[in-house]
């Protein structure tokens, strides 16, 4: 059952009079304020529809259809006999709030890769721990097949996303795997230029193979080194490819 409201005067103290055109948007705006500060908690209900026409300035359509909205990404949770609620599900709320502002925000790539960095050092650790001997068996496999795709880019650049997958899904922890899927979407133009360099191929190759031998030994340590080195040397080569020219990338494009 979702808590009862706590300390809605708080919530009521943060909430502001919508001034612009779009007032529905607003109100998601300011709901998801509350929620990324603590001040609405993972399963509290909101207050009444009622209240928050009142504290919003709003209409009741205009708070309905912003409701609707979080409701339909999983932040909040609707139900008739029970009220509208934060979604318990705190892992899909964050990947939510990250998706959309990698949607409306501008991210250099490099600092995607930094980040990428930290999210699949800890997915390698996870993998290392937790790993089923199918997902070594598939982790294996895909290796395999890169080192036979090497005359042709774009498909070692598909495996390779693959194989950063494979160990995403395999770290038992459904935050980061979402996190590592929604950056990897921002990354096919970046792996493109980087692959695009002397010797890249080769070099990315056997930087892989030790993620894999110490994912198979359940060495949790050195599949994090591995994986911050392999990532590392991705971003230095990342930088040396900015000036690939844009017709070249396109080659090997998906």
């Amino acid at each position: 059952m979702p808590k009862q409201p706590i300390g809605l005067s708080a919530v009521r103290s943060k909430i502001k009079p919508i001034k612009k055109v779009s007032i529905s948007e607003d109100i998601t705006r300011q709901l998801v304020a509350l929620i990324m500060s603590g001040h609405l908690e993972s399963g509290q209900r909101l207050p009444s529809e009622r209240d928050l026409c009142i504290q919003f300035g709003a209409s009741r359509t205009a708070l309905r259809e912003a409701l609707r909205c979080l409701s339909i990404v999983g932040i909040l949770d609707a139900r008739v006999s029970a009220g509208t609620s934060v979604a318990l599900d705190g892992s899909k709320f964050m990947s939510k709030i990250f998706e959309w502002r990698l949607i409306t925000e501008h991210h250099d790539v490099r600092d995607l890769l930094e980040v990428r960095i930290a999210l699949e050092s800890a997915a390698a650790a996870n993998m290392a721990a937790n790993a089923t001997p199918e997902q070594l068996a598939r982790l294996q496999s895909l290796l395999d097949r890169m080192e036979t795709a090497q005359s042709n880019t774009k498909r070692f650049a598909a495996l390779d996303l693959d194989f950063h997958m494979a160990i995403a899904e395999a770290s038992t922890n459904l935050m980061l795997t979402r996190l590592i899927t929604l950056i990897r979407e921002h990354f096919v133009r970046g792996v493109a230029r980087v692959l695009l360099l002397p010797d890249a191929i080769p070099l990315s190759l056997s930087e892989h193979k030790p993620i894999a031998r110490a994912i198979e030994q359940r060495n949790p340590q050195a599949a994090a080194a591995a994986m911050e080195s392999h990532l590392s040397a991705a971003l230095l080569r990342y930088k040396k490819a900015a000036d690939v020219d844009v017709a070249d990338e396109a080659r090997i494009l998906p």
